[in-house]
């Protein structure tokens, strides 16, 4: 069994990132899904061997999931904290993932502690001020705005995040040698084909031709597949086709074109 395989450094996102940490500035990592941004701070963070605290945004995300809740115990009322105060406390590194779908509200309380004073006031609590730790370090990644759900982050909130990393899509050697991290068999050819596929679609998916836009993590998938004995056009369709149906009869049969085309009958 292949064990969890690590990030490619192919575009010197580390390099940023360490440079980044050692000035104390925080990190915002563009790009769309399934590029390797989760996998890129992972990895980032076991390299400086600190514990790494993560959130999820989404609509759903409330200013509790950052901050705390009061609790009630056996008469007793207490204040369980939220992953934003245990990180400052900790120094522990903050990942926000997808940032750009909070609500305003939630981005408003989080752009209290991540101003120069790297503090925030427990209102909701006693009152306390809470000081991050000498060298907390908060990472964020934001989707581009074409993706659903996401927004413009405010101008105030961007400012709190100096260093800028971009990241799209590797090259097509680049994202044959990330795939061969997941897999086991020899999928020399089909690997390279299935890379092409994605690309195509994605270049379609960004002119608007298509709906969807496959990511790295459907390029592993297609590669597993192999593994498992399907042959690339069954992987083919089953990873990058069949997805498109949900768009209706005239958008997957022009996915199952482009598989025909490139796999052959």
């Amino acid at each position: 069994m292949l064990q969890e395989a690590s990030y490619l450094d192919w575009n010197d996102s580390f390099k940023i990132l360490n440079k980044a940490y050692e000035s104390g500035l925080f990190v915002l990592i563009i790009g769309p899904k399934g590029t390797g941004k989760t996998t890129l701070v992972r990895d980032f963070a076991k390299s400086k061997s600190v514990p790494l605290e993560s959130i999820n945004f989404s609509l759903r995300t409330r200013e509790s999931h950052l901050v705390g809740t009061k609790t009630l115990n056996e008469g007793s009322i207490g204040f369980d904290e939220g992953i934003l105060i245990k990180s400052m406390r900790e120094g522990n590194i903050l990942y926000l993932d997808e940032l750009n779908s909070a609500e305003a509200d939630v981005l408003l309380r989080l752009d209290e502690a991540l101003d120069d004073r790297r503090q925030i006031v427990l209102k909701e609590s006693t009152g306390e001020v809470v000081n991050a730790k000498e060298g907390w370090f908060v990472v964020a990644t934001i989707n581009p705005l074409t993706h659903v759900g996401t927004k413009e982050l405010p101008p105030q909130l961007l400012s709190r995040f100096p260093v800028r990393i971009r990241l799209e899509y590797p090259p097509e050697e680049i994202e044959l040698e990330i795939i061969k991290k997941y897999v086991s068999g020899s999928h020399q050819d089909s690997l390279k084909q299935g890379i092409k596929l994605a690309n195509t679609l994605r270049q379609a998916a960004a002119v608007e031709e298509l709906y969807y836009s496959p990511s790295l993590r459907e390029s592993i998938a297609f590669g597993k597949m192999l593994d498992s004995g399907v042959t690339p056009k069954e992987a083919a369709n089953i990873v990058f086709g069949n997805v498109y149906a949900q768009w209706g009869n005239v958008e997957y049969q022009k996915v199952s074109d482009i598989i025909t085309s490139m796999f052959g009958n």
